[in-house]
């Protein structure tokens, strides 16, 4: 079977991020904005070429004074640093439908190779005979790889924001 090209549908598909506040709590975010380019065979995906594209200034964790420092030069600082990316570099099959997909992640400027472990979650027509095609993704990164290290001591211990983000993606593409 031959790669095809497959466009994201926005509209189902989310990028999302959970990070632990205070060292008891979690807070969960998402970016609203993103493109992909995704070429692949279903039925051999350890040959695709996957690029995202992530709108930095759409971050939303539902407070927007803390969306806003999250937008300056204490995290994202999106002024000079307006995307994200990630560009895939190697796929391996672990089992039927899960793959380990590695590549490369840029934020702030700052570019280091990540690992997400990803599920095919299957492939069928809409009712307009579209094939759309489903994928999950999980994986966990350090922020301060990134140069995101703004942090507060916190007068019983530890700090304001865990180092670990977990990162997960729900994604629904289209044949192109």
């Amino acid at each position: 079977m031959a790669k095809n090209k497959w466009n994201v549908d926005a509209a189902h598909s989310s990028i999302d991020f959970k990070i632990r506040h205070m060292m008891v709590s979690k807070v969960r975010g998402a970016f609203q904005t993103f493109e992909a380019s995704i070429e692949a065979d279903l039925e051999d995906l350890t040959t695709a070429s996957i690029e995202f594209t992530v709108d930095v200034n759409s971050v939303d964790t539902r407070n927007e004074e803390r969306d806003n420092h999250l937008r300056s030069a204490d995290f994202f600082d999106v002024e000079h640093f307006p995307k994200m990316t990630f560009k895939s570099t190697q796929i391996t099959k672990k089992s039927p439908g899960e793959y380990e997909i590695t590549g490369d992640l840029t934020i702030r400027g700052t570019t280091k190779p990540e690992t997400f472990t990803v599920s095919y979650e299957g492939s069928g027509k809409d009712p307009w005979g579209n094939e759309k095609v489903g994928f999950e993704a999980h994986g966990s990164i350090s922020r301060s790889e990134y140069g995101l290290t703004w942090n507060a001591a916190l007068e019983t211990g530890g700090v304001l924001v865990a180092d670990q983000v977990q990162i997960s993606l729900d994604i629904q593409a289209s044949k192109a």
